[in-house]
């Protein structure tokens, strides 16, 4: 197995040619190492190449992984959250990739201690088999969203199909865009929506040239 050292190395380099071709900065992308299928140890390599952004997608294996790294790290969890599940983990977690629903936020808002960060995920392909809301009903679920003190919308994510020619997804990645401009024009006091997390191992650099601020890499980083 390549060591992660190596492979950030490589996505930093990809990072910075996607910026250099959309005329952005390095400085705007967060990478987030997606950690969910390695060992504590891997993920403790990622954490000492420099990585400081992980993101897991279940409950337990986030948990595990809190447990012996604690806050060296900013914590994502970008997987589907189950609503009776929130209990255990929203106080721990720094960002949520996932709000998709009016239940989820409530019980969000309920059980956290504080205001939490969250990405609205946004079915932009219309895949059945993906989470999200659809995107004509995202404005209408923020603004539903003013009165809940422990919400801050900070961005907007998707997850674009799976295609052999990352070129075929970019769409996905300019609506998300689209979607995020219309959003922040309103300026709606808890969701200031700057942020856009999309790309993955194999499209990472077409959502960074469509504008994507936080990229969620696994395989090709850390395995």
């Amino acid at each position: 197995m390549v060591d992660v050292a190596t492979n950030l190395s490589n996505i930093q380099e990809n990072i910075r040619q996607a910026c250099a071709n959309a005329n952005r900065s390095p400085e705007d992308i967060r990478l987030i190492a997606v950690t969910k299928y390695v060992t504590i140890e891997r993920t403790k390599e990622a954490i000492n190449a420099g990585i400081d952004n992980l993101g897991e997608n279940r409950n337990e294996g986030f948990l595990e992984k809190y447990n012996e790294i604690q806050n060296q790290v900013n914590w994502h969890f970008i997987g589907s959250l189950q609503s009776r599940k929130v209990k255990d983990i929203i106080n721990q977690v720094d960002f949520i990739h996932s709000l998709d629903r009016k239940s989820l936020a409530k019980e969000i808002n309920k059980r956290a201690t504080h205001p939490v960060n969250c990405f609205v995920q946004v079915n932009v392909s219309g895949e059945e088999s993906k989470h999200g809301i659809s995107p004509d009903e995202v404005i209408s679920f923020i603004k539903s969203l003013s009165g809940y003190e422990n919400i801050n919308i900070v961005g907007l994510m998707t997850m674009a199909p799976h295609v052999e020619d990352p070129e075929d997804v970019r769409s996905v990645f300019k609506k998300l865009r689209d979607l995020r401009d219309e959003i922040t024009k309103k300026e709606l006091p808890h969701a200031p929506c700057e942020w856009l997390s999309m790309g993955m191992s194999n499209d990472y650099h077409i959502a960074i040239e469509e504008g994507a601020t936080h990229v969620r890499i696994g395989s090709k980083l850390v395995g």
